[in-house]
């Protein structure tokens, strides 16, 4: 069974008998969307469950009579936590989710998908990867009642160590490339453990919820790794990215550029039409973005010269961003073309096209523009994504305080060495 709440009205039949009558029950929320309620009648009383169904609809239905005056029986007259198990079960029935077999961690992650993708979540996508690449795999088969913090700490172990795979095309396996090395290696792999036990404990829970398990105590004792999700932000210096442009070959050049002066997605890019641009008010229009919703991209008197020559005498509903040969840009076709341009550029390793989207936020940052207003142009819905990955780059107080007042030694002579910089802060 799921965990008994405990409720001080409603625990027992002193408690119950202090209440007065009201018109409407007295509720103990169970679960999301899940209320146990006690209506009070002039000679006991009775268990009612309210469930939600989306939006502001919910139904209320009498589920047996509290055990005011007879003793519960366990059936038609139920004491407190009895009530709770029959609201439970009353629940899975609607939803039709009531346990009729052994009960796998596969079928814990149909269910959850399933419930990701009736309510449309933005995380449905990474949710399946992760269980079909990482958590299926090795737990797929095994019964939840069987799982315990060994079996799932063996697991979280398994897949920080587990080499870091690429996509093969379709109909291919992915490929797996060499198993994590370095300190900066080792510490992506854990945190990539730790987002997908997030997804495990996810659907776990939600099957704790729904009373097809009865304890959530093994996952609940295992942790994730500490201090690995630190921001460790890559971005181009102006010179790299001068050079990036110059050696980016064809329609690409004009990605990288729409890139470099938007800080936009490349999706959110590839979707531009040439309407989106608006040359009266100096912005981008971005109809989709990741997080859901639009915005205007304000840009610089460089990024209006740039996107008015892109548009100019094409038709506003023609693909502002396309491909040598016409088309629109798709999923991974930026991969080969930004791999030769940094080659092209030499720059060392190679990053993938989203470092753009930090080289414009990196160095906007440190030219001095609130966060608050790098977020605004970014999309972010608030300033805390911006603070994890750009708050150190900004000029501040007491960055400019140390360095006008702490002592100086002495102790390094004036060199005539010049740094030569191959990439930005990581």
């Amino acid at each position: 069974m799921a965990k008994t709440v405990r409720d001080a009205k409603l625990d027992s039949r002193a408690a119950r008998e202090k209440l007065k009558r009201a018109p409407k029950p007295y509720f103990r929320a169970l679960d999301s969307g899940l209320h146990l309620g006690y209506r009070k009648g002039k000679s006991g009383g009775k268990w009612v469950v309210r469930r939600y169904l989306g939006g502001e609809q919910y139904t209320v239905e009498t589920i047996g009579t509290a055990d005011d005056v007879q003793d519960a029986d366990g059936k038609t007259i139920l004491n407190f936590s009895q009530a709770q198990a029959a609201a439970r079960e009353r629940a899975q029935e609607a939803r039709g989710t009531k346990a009729t077999g052994p009960f796998t961690v596969n079928a814990a992650m149909d269910d959850y998908l399933a419930r990701l993708e009736a309510e449309h979540s933005k995380s449905l996508t990474d949710a399946k990867n992760r269980a079909d690449n990482l958590i299926r795999p090795k737990l797929g088969d095994l019964l939840v009642r069987d799982l315990d913090r060994d079996v799932i700490t063996k697991w979280r172990n398994g897949v920080a160590a587990r080499a870091r795979h690429v996509r093969g095309k379709a109909g291919k396996k992915s490929r797996a490339l060499a198993a994590p090395q370095t300190e900066e290696e080792k510490r992506r792999r854990q945190a990539t453990a730790n987002r997908t036990l997030t997804v495990l404990r996810a659907a776990l829970n939600q099957a704790f919820r729904d009373g097809k398990t009865d304890s959530d105590a093994a996952w609940r004792a295992v942790k994730p790794f500490r201090e690995v999700e630190a921001a460790r932000v890559r971005y181009f210096t102006v010179d790299e990215a001068q050079r990036l442009v110059n050696a980016a070959q064809g329609a690409f050049c004009h990605l990288v550029n729409a890139a470099l002066l938007t800080g936009a997605r490349y999706g959110e890019l590839a979707r531009l039409r040439v309407g989106d641009f608006n040359a009266d008010a100096g912005t981008v229009f971005v109809s989709k973005s990741k997080s859901g919703k639009a915005r205007h991209v304000v840009l610089t008197e460089e990024g209006q010269r740039f996107f008015r020559q892109l548009v100019a005498g094409r038709e506003a509903n023609a693909p502002m961003l396309e491909k040598d040969g016409g088309g629109a840009w798709g999923q991974s076709h930026q991969l080969r073309p930004m791999k030769d341009a940094c080659e092209g550029a030499r720059i060392k390793p190679a990053a993938g096209i989203h470092v753009l989207r930090h080289t414009y936020a990196s160095l906007l940052t440190m030219a001095g523009a609130p966060l608050n207003v790098v977020a605004q142009n970014l999309g972010h819905s608030d300033t805390r994504m911006c603070e994890k990955h750009y708050a150190h780059l900004a000029p501040s107080y007491v960055a400019e305080t140390i360095r006008k007042f702490a002592p100086t030694f002495g102790t390094v002579e004036p060199s005539n060495v010049v740094e030569v910089r191959r990439g930005g802060a990581r």
